[in-house]
């Protein structure tokens, strides 16, 4: 987007494209109603120029005040609904905000901020919005326990991709996914929905697994992603024989050959592929071709304007859909010198394909050794009775750690065949891992911990 041609989300939103919805669990909203009505209570014109910060209870009031905020506050700042309130303050001051959009005007009132709106539904009558600026979209970092970074995108950078890829093919394709659209995997697929002339079905974190796939399935839901762990939840839970989705996309964490497996075998007919994306990288590439990793020619060459190399066995990606800057008083470069963003994403070459190992920040030690634990359980995730696992360090007084492994096993599994599955994974990873990766014990449980940003809880006993 040139300087003299400024989109903002609201030119998506074409009247004559009837049919088109948003919702949830309990709303459903015409997005085409957008452009000639609020959720903001008619004060947009209050909030614009302004650094905004949304804090919203539920996702659909969410994404209809970044359709009616775009293009006209100078920029919004996205919380996702688990952010540590100690932390507010500080983000406040690094991103600038003067303003609040918030379902719980009361939460503000021992705050400095110069402006509170309150967005409601059901909608309210309003005068359509024009596009003014482009709005700098603020976006949290996940995967931290501190202060998380705050990353700025243009709409331009998040909606490369999809801009990339050309209009949808077909008929208007009904959008889902387990992520929070707060966060940036789930912002993906909203910005699809909106600009690929769909409709969008939101998650709800309150709603049980079956009944969200009796939702979809109403809904008519054609397209979906979520992490290989809200995947691996799905398959666990019997419901995906009553879902049939012609497109399966995975992100967020490593998609390992056993999951990718197990949604051709739930989904026979779906197009199932994963993607590599990050808050700070942007949408790197997707990969349709069945098999965990990704082939060795993506990297070193441009392919859809992104180009990637590996140091030291990082994965670093440089593109125009990369965040622009970190933001903060003490905001550190995001990009090096020549605009590579270092993903943190440790990457092995084997033969003619790269596979991911693991998070450079999530390594254990054992004996003194570094470990990756996502490649001790991708090996167990290929026994044919396991469903999921996560691997871990334990102190021990005579090596000083080994590693523990808590698998949960696929239904129907006789628990009489316990011992047999555990000398068998063992076997497995002897045959597959170095000795020192090995679990020295392997625990059978009924269910791991996923973070609220759908990804395996990691945290050493």
């Amino acid at each position: 987007m040139s300087p003299r041609e400024i989109f903002a989300l609201r030119d998506y939103l074409s009247p004559e494209l009837k049919g088109r919805t948003i919702s949830d669990a309990h709303h459903v909203v015409s997005l085409t109603d957008v452009l000639s009505h609020t959720v903001l209570g008619g004060r947009l014109r209050e909030l614009a120029g302004r650094s905004v910060l949304l804090k919203l209870s539920d996702q659909l009031k969410s994404g209809l005040a970044m359709i009616e905020l775009d293009g006209v506050a100078r920029r919004m700042l996205l919380c996702p609904p688990d952010l540590n309130p100690d932390h507010l303050d500080a983000l406040i001051a690094d991103a600038e905000i003067d303003a609040v959009v918030t379902d719980d005007p009361g939460q503000w009132t021992e705050k400095a901020i110069a402006l509170i709106v309150t967005a409601q539904l059901p909608l309210s009558a309003s005068a359509p919005a024009k596009t003014e600026r482009a709005t700098e979209w603020l976006m949290l970092t996940s995967g931290t326990s501190g202060l998380p970074k705050i990353a700025a995108h243009t709409l331009e950078a998040l909606t490369g991709a999809i801009v990339a890829e050309g209009p949808a093919r077909g008929s208007a394709p009904v959008w889902a996914t387990f992520y929070d659209i707060r966060r940036y995997g789930g912002l993906q697929i909203f910005l699809r929905a909106v600009l690929s002339g769909g409709s969008m079905v939101l998650s709800d974190p309150h709603e049980a697994l079956g009944d969200h796939v009796a939702r979809l399935n109403e809904r008519g839901v054609s397209h979906i992603s979520g992490t290989p762990s809200h995947w691996r939840k799905l398959l666990m839970s019997g419901a995906a024989a009553k879902f049939a989705p012609g497109y399966v996309r995975l992100s967020g964490e490593i998609a390992d050959q056993a999951v990718l497996d197990g949604l051709k075998a739930a989904f026979p007919t779906a197009s199932v592929g994963h993607a590599y994306a990050s808050t700070e990288a942007g949408v790197g590439f997707a990969v349709n071709d069945g098999l965990e990793g990704f082939p060795a020619d993506y990297v070193g060459t441009v392919s859809n304007g992104v180009e990637m190399k590996v140091v030291d066995g990082s994965l670093r990606i440089r593109s125009r859909r990369i965040a622009h800057a970190y933001v903060g008083r003490n905001a550190t470069a995001l990009a090096d010198c020549d605009g590579f963003v270092d993903s943190g994403d440790m990457v092995e070459l084997r033969g003619d394909r790269y596979y991911f190992v693991g998070r450079r920040g999530g390594i254990i030690n054992i004996g003194g050794l570094k470990v990756h634990p996502e490649e001790i359980e991708a090996v167990i995730n290929r026994h044919p009775d396991v469903r999921m696992s996560r691997a871990k360090s334990r102190k021990s007084p005579i090596t000083g750690g080994i590693v523990v492994a808590d698998v949960i096993l696929a239904d129907g599994t006789d628990p009489a065949r316990a011992k047999e599955i555990r000398d068998q994974i063992v076997t497995q990873c002897r045959a597959q891992l170095a000795s020192h990766k090995v679990p020295a014990v392997v625990r059978f449980v009924d269910a791991l911990d996923v973070t609220p940003a759908g990804k395996l809880a990691r945290s050493d006993a």
